[in-house]
Parts: structure tokens; sequence; C-alpha cells
């Protein structure tokens, strides 16, 4: 088994989301594409997760994120799978799906292949679902596949973090 320490880049940002879901009684649920189930891993990494972690689906393909999580087909065609409203709509799918308070969704390109003229390497749509609203934010991360997925993770935890402060 991995170490924790070793799936993240701020082990301190972890257990922090892990306080505060754990004493506002909070649960989550993760919807991943280019991630690949890392921000899952991450969740459950720490003891105690299966108090606030509910459950996590990947959806690589375009066909499971219309199936399982219910995002439609003319969002996929009129934005592509790496876009603000999949992100949105994956992240309240999974919400919904799981019945959970917190949901957190990623699409992006990874690379090192992927690219399009609108839709560069590193390109990432990071959603969060809750009760209060759905957010969505885009990045752009410069590194390579291995980087590009741990650098979304870390802006997904840190989109989680900055709900629970008030910040959104």
């Amino acid at each position: 088994m991995p170490d924790p320490e070793l799936l993240t880049t701020d082990p301190e940002l972890d257990r922090h989301i892990q306080h505060v879901l754990l004493a506002r009684h909070l649960t989550i649920a993760t919807a991943e594409s280019s991630t690949g189930g890392l921000i899952a891993a991450r969740l459950t990494a720490l003891g105690g997760s299966s108090a606030y972690v509910i459950g996590g689906v990947v959806t690589y393909s375009d066909q499971s994120k219309r199936d399982m999580l219910g995002v439609r087909q003319e969002t996929l065609t009129g934005y592509g799978a790496v876009s603000e409203p999949v992100a949105r709509q994956m992240a309240d799918g999974v919400r919904g799906l799981l019945r959970t308070d917190l949901a957190i969704s990623v699409t992006g390109i990874a690379g090192p292949t992927g690219e399009t003229p609108t839709k560069p390497l590193g390109l990432h749509f990071i959603g969060l679902s809750t009760n209060d609203g759905t957010w969505v934010r885009r990045y752009v991360f410069e590194g390579d596949r291995g980087e590009n997925r741990q650098a979304a993770a870390d802006a997904a935890f840190k989109l989680v973090l900055d709900y629970l402060e008030g910040a959104l």
C-alpha cells in the first residue's frame, strides 16, 4: 500500500480538509477523468476517511460521463469533454448519484497528447457541487502528465478548502 505522504504534494492540506469535513459532519464524493482516481486515493489515504468519503467514479470516456453522471450529450458535443459545463454536470451528477454534501469533479488534458488549437495541454476544469451551488475553476498546468494530474488534484483540494472556509 502506498504511503499516504506519496500521494500528495501537501499532506497538511489533506489533513486540514479531513479535519473540517469530520468536524462539520460533511460527506464528499468524486467524479474524475484526467486524474483517474487520484483525488479519491488522497481522500481515502488518511485513516478515518470512511466517515466522510462516500465514494467516487472515474469517468474517462464520454459514454461513462453520460451513463453514470448524467452529462448531457449536447453538452459533450457542443463544448467537448474538457469544458466548464461538463465539469459542472459531472460534479452535480456524482453528488446526486451518491447523495453527498460535497462533490468534486475533474476533467482535463493531462498530456502528452490531446491538445487542440483551443485547448492546450494541461487545461483542466475542476468543479465543486454543494447544497449552496456549483463552482467551476479553469486551470492550465505546465508540467508533464504526472505533474499535471497532481496539480489538478491539489487544485481540487484547494477548491474544497475555499468552500469550507467561506471563500466562495
